[in-house]
């Protein structure tokens, strides 16, 4: 394995660890280890080994809990609802008390939803857009869902990336909420996504309640004006582009 002196790294992104929220209410030991511990370590093989690289770590809209209709920003209490999201929280604050207190070049991207085709089938984005393109394509299935009225901001995670990147190219260390900020239901995504195959969603959509997790957010709303004022980042693709994208490469992979 290669050491931290050995490759001597300038930049260190962060975004390992256990992802699913609906997993960690299964499996909240793990999630908590490859989250939490697994961020400290970093931070600790950086401040031990007197390293000068810049330390960036995957946060979580999650970190907010449930905000009602209020706007989350850099400054927005904690009070998460998942073991993910408690895992999320303990590493973000682990990152400030280094920067803190060790002078570290760390930073933490406050990313709220962030899609792509490389989304494992067990997450909702994935799931809605596999099940509409197989409706497309002739499959009689049915899209069974928990409670589609939550709402969410989605973006596309490729431009996400890009505000990682210019996290680390600002001059001070800071954490960034990065968002659409603009919030959607899942049943708007839903229909975003048949309308596009020419499909009627009252068709093919069902609500179970037993998808439903133990504890929910309903509500997720970002404020994302200091990241726009501070690194010059604003998403350009909203839900219904992110629709249609992850659409296109469904269609290119089957």
């Amino acid at each position: 394995m290669t050491s931290l002196d050995t490759a001597a790294p300038d930049e260190i992104y962060n975004l390992a660890g256990q992802s699913s929220v609906s997993l960690s209410f299964e499996e909240p030991v793990e999630t908590m280890h490859s989250v939490s511990f697994g961020t400290l370590n970093l931070l600790e093989c950086i401040r031990y080994r007197g390293a000068n690289s810049k330390f960036y770590n995957a946060s979580s809209s999650e970190c907010f809990g449930d905000v009602g209709r209020s706007v989350a920003n850099e400054e927005t209490p904690f009070r998460p609802k998942s073991p993910y999201g408690v895992a999320k929280a303990a590493a973000h604050w682990q990152v400030v008390n280094y920067r803190e207190s060790y002078g570290i070049f760390a930073c933490n991207g406050i990313l709220f939803n962030h899609e792509s085709p490389l989304r494992p089938a067990r997450f909702v984005t994935r799931k809605v857009i596999a099940a509409v393109s197989a409706i497309k394509n002739g499959s009689s299935e049915k899209l069974r869902l928990g409670n589609t009225n939550i709402l969410r901001d989605w973006g596309w995670a490729p431009e996400y990336v890009q505000a990682m990147w210019r996290m680390l190219q600002h001059p001070t260390p800071e954490d960034f909420v990065i968002a659409t900020g603009e919030s959607h239901t899942l049943h708007d995504f839903v229909e975003a996504a048949f309308k596009s195959v020419g499909k009627d969603i009252s068709l093919y959509l069902e609500e179970d309640a037993q998808m439903i997790r133990p504890s929910e957010i309903m509500c997720s709303y970002a404020d994302v004006s200091k990241a726009a004022r501070l690194l010059g980042w604003t998403a350009k693709n909203k839900m219904a582009d992110v629709v249609e994208l992850m659409l296109a490469a469904e269609d290119e992979s089957n």
